[in-house]
C-alpha cells in the first residue's frame, strides 16, 4: 500500500499544501506541547493536548506529501501516514495509536484513566515527532518552511 493507494480507495483527499498551512499548523502544536507542560491539569488532559500536537504533525506531513486525510477514520489514517511521509518507525504508530485509543476513551467514556506516566510519555513523543516532522520538511518541502 501507499499513499496513492489510499488516496484511490477514497481514505484520503489530493490537498495542496501552502507555508502558511505549515505553519499555522506548528503553531498549534508548540501551543499544544508548551500546554502539555502545565503542571496541575489532568493526566487526560494533558495526554489529550500532547496527543493533539502529534495529529496535526501527522496532518502537516500529509499536506506535505499532497494530501488529507477523508472523514473516515480521520486521526487513525492520519498517523498510519507517517509510515510514508516521514518514515515513522512501526513501533512508534503503534504506540501514538494506542494513545489515541486511550484519548478516545477519556474524551468521550471515562476520566481517570491516563496515569502520569502516559502523560509524560505522548509529551515525549510529540517533541521527537516534531523535530523528526520539522528536518523531513525542510529536507523534502523547503518551500514549506
Amino acid at each position: 500500500m501507499s499513499l496513492s493507494d489510499w488516496l484511490a480507495r477514497g481514505w484520503l483527499q489530493g490537498h495542496r499544501a501552502d507555508r502558511r498551512e505549515t505553519r499555522d499548523l506548528f503553531a498549534i502544536v508548540d501551543r499544544d506541547i508548551t500546554d502539555a507542560q502545565v503542571e496541575g491539569i489532568s493526566p487526560d488532559t494533558r495526554l489529550s493536548v500532547a496527543y493533539n500536537a502529534a495529529l496535526q504533525l501527522a496532518i502537516a506531513a500529509l499536506a506535505a506529501a499532497g494530501y488529507r486525510p477523508g472523514r473516515e477514520a480521520h486521526h487513525y489514517r492520519a498517523i498510519q501516514s507517517l509510515r510514508f511521509t516521514v518514515g515513522l518507525e512501526p513501533d512508534r504508530i503503534d504506540q501514538l495509536d494506542g494513545f489515541r485509543r486511550k484519548r478516545n476513551i477519556s474524551d468521550y467514556e471515562r476520566a481517570g484513566g491516563v496515569s502520569e506516566y502516559e502523560a509524560r510519555e505522548i509529551l515525549v513523543l510529540a517533541r521527537t515527532l516534531r523535530e523528526k516532522v520539522d528536518v523531513w520538511l525542510r529536507a523534502n518541502h523547503p518551500e514549506l518552511m
